[in-house]
């Protein structure tokens, strides 16, 4: 809003001030227009992908912009991202996506692999028109970036993976974990939703924010839960890492309850082109933690990926 009050004034002086019009005037460039009259606030949407799923996924950016491509973690939403988001500029042509059976995309009976959620996402690349992308991915979602990255490296610009490994299975709890997940029937008890999510915090975060997010999972079937997760606890990428040629960027918090520094040590020494940021003091949701922080790093990846081409 001050942005859009800044170019009305410049107009009015335009308009008004003859001697310095023609100042005012090459200051209200196209791009200055760009960025005041874009709406901050993600447009939710839902698109349709033939023989596969009807997924939800909110848009942001400039049209003509980088396109990047958040997945969340499992049980969340595109509002994963959400803020994230509102600290991104207009050059990003962002799109959060809910993946299959999560949020309001649609829950399929079946087909719950990390081939089957990184199939959707090279169909949403294709049908939105989109070349090649930026891939982020936090959790369950660094697993389909992955696998998104291997399966089509045509697509993939850049990866981006947070908080996530090779091989889930192989973190401390996780068996545990898939155990009592596996003993599940009907909705997701929203005490154990709130319980899940408490773990993947260092510290506290806007308390409606956090209300939102143990919402949307409690969206998840219980059904869509246990086969995701047993899922992930059969995908080892850890042989085929070498395949992934795109630049890629690695986050991890030091405080993550859920993926050890040894999995993100794997996946440094195998992507040839990657980098290891850790942040302190955050845990397995450091994008909800630290979302201005995390957006500048983003950023600043994807700005040296540009310049180099």
């Amino acid at each position: 809003m001050k942005k859009l009050i800044i170019v009305l004034v410049l107009v009015a002086l335009a308009t008004s001030i003859k001697p310095f019009a023609q100042d005012i005037n090459r200051l209200i460039s196209k791009q200055l227009f760009e960025i005041a009259f874009l709406d901050p606030q993600p447009v939710v949407k839902t698109i349709n992908l033939p023989g596969r799923v009807r997924l939800e996924y909110a848009e942001q950016g400039n049209a003509d912009g980088t396109p990047v491509i958040f997945l969340h973690g499992i049980t969340d939403s595109w509002h994963s991202f959400e803020s994230v988001l509102a600290n991104l500029p207009s050059f990003i042509h962002a799109f959060a996506i809910s993946q299959r059976g999560h949020g309001d995309s649609e829950r399929p009976l079946q087909n719950y692999t990390p081939k089957d959620f990184a199939g959707d996402i090279a169909e949403f690349v294709e049908q939105k028109k989109l070349n090649k992308v930026f891939i982020v991915g936090h959790s369950m979602g660094g697993v389909h970036a992955q696998q998104f990255a291997i399966d089509y490296p045509e697509l993939t610009k850049g990866l981006v993976i947070i908080d996530s490994d090779a091989s889930l299975k192989n973190n401390p709890g996780m068996p545990e974990f898939y155990q009592e997940v596996s003993k599940m029937e009907g909705a997701i008890d929203r005490k154990f939703m709130d319980e899940f999510q408490r773990a993947t915090l260092a510290d506290p975060i806007d308390s409606a924010y956090y209300n939102l997010l143990v919402d949307e999972g409690i969206k998840v079937p219980s059904s869509v839960f246990k086969a995701t997760l047993a899922e992930l606890m059969q995908a080892d990428f850890t042989g085929q890492l070498n395949q992934i040629n795109a630049p890629s960027l690695i986050f991890w918090g030091n405080k993550d309850a859920f993926c050890i520094f040894k999995g993100q040590e794997k996946l440094i020494n195998n992507i040839k082109n990657s980098k290891l940021i850790v942040y302190g003091n955050t845990g397995h949701a450091l994008h909800w933690e630290e979302p201005k922080k995390f957006s500048e790093d983003l950023v600043n990846f994807i700005d040296n990926v540009i310049g180099s081409k």
